[in-house]
């Protein structure tokens, strides 16, 4: 199978992605041009790589492990490479870890805002300093405790999701409802047209690592679109799914989150029962499930992705190089 780089090219010269708070494009809003997700739905159908369960368990392991990629660009990569341990830009490579790419090493391609794709390469094409012992796991984060939840539900709530602690039994982690819609926040403001506010709510009594696994779950149905569609958070319209299907989908987005935050919970027992029981994933919509996981970081401040130099200081460098 060929990864057709030039088609990704083509598709991400549209209209560019909205912003983000800092003004600066959403690298998962590139998924969303007609164009590019139709190439990614062709991607994943020729490659058929994920049409068995047990695969699809190994890439969300996968998307936890390459905790510097959002989850959608860590498929990419395992598609084109599988067996990757750790990749990263030339950049990184240079300034954090003082290598560089070998001579004639195959660039590996994922999606970047202001690509539209950009290039990065997988450690063993890679020379310079030795690298430290489990480097794949270089940017997992440790426990998370209750300073951490708070501001995880201050973060939200500039998302107008209001997270509440409720007092309930061990059964009961928590839910997640749509409540009223957007009012304008000043007189004369604008508010896109189907925008909610809502409403999350997490057990007091569990302790902080099983509070973070139910607001990735719950965070999950939204932004899979369980709870319908809203513009001001750019979530479609999936809310005619199966209880099992969405289930399934948000328990896969906090699978992600957990691993890659190092939190274990029984996510992996929940999907090793439900593979064992499905023995294909026809009706999963692995798209959905990358996406979401990375808008769910991205809300929680949980991002750590790759950093690349700077065109425009990169030109200037080659001009006074001259």
């Amino acid at each position: 199978m060929t990864f057709d780089v030039n088609s990704f090219l083509s598709a991400g010269r549209k209209p560019m992605p909205t912003q983000n708070d800092e003004g600066k494009p959403h690298q998962l809003d590139l998924f969303e041009v007609d164009e590019v997700r139709s190439i990614l739905d062709q991607l994943l159908d020729d490659s058929r790589l994920y049409r068995k369960s047990q695969r699809y368990i190994d890439l969300l392991d996968f998307a936890s492990r390459l905790r510097n990629f959002a989850p959608f660009n860590a498929m990419l990569l395992n598609i084109q490479k599988p067996g990757l341990t750790y990749a990263a830009s030339a950049y990184d490579w240079r300034v954090k870890f003082e290598r560089h790419p070998k001579k004639d090493a195959r660039p590996l391609v994922i999606l970047w805002p202001f690509g539209p794709v950009a290039f990065v390469y997988d450690v063993q094409d890679t020379e310079g300093k030795d690298l430290p012992d489990g480097v794949y796991c270089f940017y997992a984060s440790g426990p998370v405790d209750e300073a951490a939840i708070a501001r995880f539900i201050d973060l939200a709530k500039k998302k107008n999701i209001i997270c509440t602690m409720i007092d309930a039994g061990d059964s009961k982690a928590g839910s997640i409802q749509r409540e009223g819609k957007l009012l304008p926040k000043k007189p004369g403001a604008k508010v896109k047209p189907n925008s909610y506010s809502y409403s999350l709510k997490i057990n007091k009594n569990h302790c902080a690592p099983t509070q973070f696994a139910t607001l990735a779950h719950e965070l999950g149905h939204l932004f899979l679109g369980h709870l319908d569609k809203d513009n001001e958070l750019n979530i479609p319209d999936r809310s005619k799914l199966s209880h099992h299907q969405e289930e399934l989908e948000a328990e896969s987005v906090a699978y992600l989150l957990c691993k890659r935050n190092g939190v274990e919970t029984k996510s992996d027992s929940y999907l090793a029962t439900y593979v064992k029981t499905n023995i294909t994933i026809n009706n999963l919509d692995m798209y959905q499930v990358m996406r979401a996981a990375g808008r769910v970081e991205e809300v929680l401040g949980l991002t750590a992705h790759n950093t690349f130099e700077d065109p425009k200081k990169k030109k200037l460098k080659r001009k006074k190089a001259k």
